[in-house]
């Protein structure tokens, strides 16, 4: 059995549905915002908007986001300190943070 699925597009400020409705974005006070908007409706935000934006100083693109860098942590590996740790009789986790005790005693090895 066939599906078909539709997409009904609506303009946010009127509940005009149109498949000419786009979505466009904008910020404010930090708050960066999306709205769905025919073209005529865009050009009725844009027209409000524009004398301000003529005045305005531009900032850039807002970013969308920013993934964590991994930073390079100086020391020995965890796997390498569970390894010597096993080794020598100490009982340490799989996973998660080596022991004090357990660093203290590789470094002093080492």
């Amino acid at each position: 059995m066939a599906q078909k699925t539709i997409v009904i597009t609506t303009d946010d400020l009127t509940g005009e549905t149109s498949e000419e409705v786009s979505a466009h974005t904008f910020s404010l006070n930090g708050v960066t915002y999306e709205i769905d908007l025919t073209p005529e409706n865009y050009d009725k935000l844009d027209a409000a908007l524009r004398p301000f934006i003529e005045k305005g100083r531009k900032m850039g693109r807002v970013k969308k986001g920013t993934r964590a860098r991994k930073t390079d942590i100086s020391g020995p590996k965890p796997e390498e300190v569970r390894a010597w740790a096993r080794g020598k009789g100490f009982e340490v986790n799989d996973r998660g943070r080596v022991s004090a005790q357990v660093m203290e005693a590789f470094e002093a090895a080492h």
